[in-house]
């Protein structure tokens, strides 16, 4: 192995144990951050996009029970709660739960309201459904937060990911 080769392993291995240590604590915190500032917007008439096609939805799903006046602030709180959870890392299942509650309720547009979401069914999204579909990068980084929830953390040394896959196929 050349030096040159040699100095980039090197600093090849500490930038990923780097970021396999900090890389979920900065994950958790940026979604925090997005979901704290989308549902604080809402606090506020006009503000967020999503105001309006939130709002008529949670009042279909609910069969006209649920007025705006009442679901949008509801939703606010909900997104802040989140938002809070994730930056603060305090009571994760709980936030997380929420954080899937709340997305099963963001994706119903894309089938209650195709017209709105799409401007061809089903290949080529609106702005307000690229702004749902985005969505599915939000479950995603909630399923890696999640992992983590019970303890787990992110290995940066390949050896010991197959060592654990090896002893956990055994079983």
């Amino acid at each position: 192995m050349t030096q040159f080769q040699a100095q980039f392993e090197a600093i090849d291995t500490r930038l990923t144990r780097w970021m396999a240590q900090n890389g979920v604590v900065f994950l958790r915190v940026s979604l925090g951050i997005v979901f704290f500032w989308f549902g604080l917007l809402k606090f506020f008439p006009n503000l967020s996009p999503a105001e309006e096609l939130a709002t008529r939805t949670i009042e279909t799903l609910s069969f006209g029970i649920v007025l705006p006046e009442v679901s949008l602030p509801v939703l606010a709180a909900w997104e802040v709660l989140i938002g809070l959870g994730l930056i603060t890392g305090k009571f994760m299942r709980a936030t997380l739960l929420l954080l899937f509650l709340q997305m099963v309720g963001t994706v119903t547009p894309l089938f209650l309201f195709p017209n709105e979401t799409f401007t061809q069914f089903p290949y080529a999204p609106t702005l307000e459904g690229q702004y749902i579909i985005k969505n599915v990068v939000l479950v995603s980084a909630a399923l890696v937060i999640g992992a983590t929830v019970r303890g787990g953390d992110m290995v940066a040394n390949p050896a010991l990911v197959r060592e654990d896959r090896q002893q956990a196929a055994a079983h």
